[in-house]
């Protein structure tokens, strides 16, 4: 399977036509819709539902998410071997809403001041989605927060205290409160993490048990729940670093009492070949870490 192929792929897929995929690619539109029937022939399956605006069938739907990490990795593949004596290339990091992922802006600034050609892929979501994507190689490094399973992983822990707390609507009735405590939480409908890890940890701090919680979501990113929380419908258990991507004039957190907090990793796969530009940033990583 050629990889023009696969791009080709994804043009049409964008555009939901195929002229005007053959417009932007510079090819004839005949030729066009012979590499995607000849791609449909090699699968054994047909990928589009043709029509006025062409529509993907469950199967294109899914070589659409595979052609794209396959691009991904032959685009970061042509950056890391590119030519020439200025460091280059792209370095991709995850991350999610955790207050050791804001040194990110410090790094990067300090990194860019020597390698004003490298750029960076910042991506954001769940701690398990930023593994998978760690795993398949479409991610350098991620932060990840603990407890979670680093052994495929080499890492650099961080110092700074993850706090978990409660986020609720502006003019709340917890919100005059400092702290928040196990008592305030019964008889409110709260939203938490999906992780079952974390989910553990929390249930930990309930004291053993959440079945007589009023639970009424999970979330992997707590801004997929911010609506619930804004209309009040629920208060969410979250980390006090996640609020930094909410809007400050309607939501309110507020830590846990007794204090839950977690500590965070920035990880790699173990034993990666690094060099280039995601070397240079490892090293720049290290030095931080041994410095913080």
């Amino acid at each position: 399977m050629d990889v023009e192929v696969l791009n080709h792929f994804l043009t049409v897929v964008r555009e939901e036509n195929i002229s005007r995929a053959a417009e932007r690619l510079h090819v004839t539109q005949p030729t066009l819709s012979r590499q995607m029937a000849a791609l449909e022939e090699e699968l054994g399956t047909q990928l589009f539902i043709r029509g006025k605006h062409l529509q993907l069938t469950d199967a294109g739907v899914l070589l659409r998410g595979r052609a794209e990490e396959v691009t991904q990795i032959i685009d970061k593949i042509r950056m890391e071997f590119k030519a020439g004596e200025e460091l280059s290339g792209v370095v991709s990091i995850g991350t999610g809403g955790l207050m050791s992922a804001q040194i990110l802006s410090k790094l990067i600034s300090e990194f860019r001041a020597l390698h004003p050609a490298v750029r960076f892929n910042i991506y954001t979501n769940s701690a398990d989605h930023l593994r998978e994507q760690l795993d398949r190689g479409l991610l350098d490094f991620a932060f990840l927060l603990e407890p979670v399973d680093i052994g495929k992983y080499d890492f650099v822990r961080m110092q700074v205290k993850e706090r978990w707390g409660i986020l609720m609507p502006k003019g709340h009735p917890l919100e005059e409160k400092p702290l928040i405590s196990r008592k305030d939480l019964l008889h409110q409908p709260l939203v938490m993490t999906n992780r079952a890890n974390v989910q553990k940890e929390l249930a930990g701090w309930f004291g053993g048990s959440m079945e007589h919680l009023d639970f009424i979501a999970t979330y992997n990113l707590i801004n997929n729940v911010a609506n619930l929380v804004s209309d009040g419908t629920a208060c969410a258990m979250t980390l006090e670093g996640a609020v930094n991507f909410l809007d400050p004039q309607k939501f309110t957190f507020r830590p846990l009492s007794p204090d839950l907090s977690a500590t965070s990793v920035v990880a790699w796969k173990k034993l990666s070949p690094f060099f280039g530009a995601a070397s240079a940033f490892l090293s720049t990583i290290k030095r931080y870490a041994k410095t913080e």
